[in-house]
């Protein structure tokens, strides 16, 4: 099975930046993409598989912040270093938020 068949929510290439604690807390990095279920991220520092992360996720076009735990589902310590989290529980209201980025994003980008 592809790796796109595997996912279910739609996912977009985004350039927002995201906050997460983890093992440290780490500001200003490069979400890659984005969907309902999870974000891919870039930063220096890559967490170890499975380790709870907690997100804050700015949304400066719709003047909302979310803030929700996740867990490091895969992790590359080689250039460029990044992560997949995985969303752990969402309220309503964060996805709603989540929603309605992804297809204001989805619409721009088709034109």
């Amino acid at each position: 099975m592809s790796e796109g068949q595997k996912r279910k929510d739609v996912r977009i290439e985004t350039d927002a930046l995201v906050d997460y604690t983890g093992s440290e807390v780490l500001l200003f990095h490069k979400i890659e993409n984005i969907s309902l279920g999870g974000i891919s991220m870039r930063t220096a520092t890559p967490e170890d598989l499975g380790t709870n992360v907690y997100i804050t996720i700015n949304f400066p076009d719709f003047n909302e912040v979310i803030e929700v735990e996740g867990e490091v589902v895969w992790t590359n310590h080689e250039e460029p270093k990044d992560m997949g989290v995985k969303f752990m529980a969402l309220t309503e209201k964060e996805k709603a938020v989540l929603r309605r980025y992804i297809q204001e994003k989805a619409k721009r980008a088709q034109g």
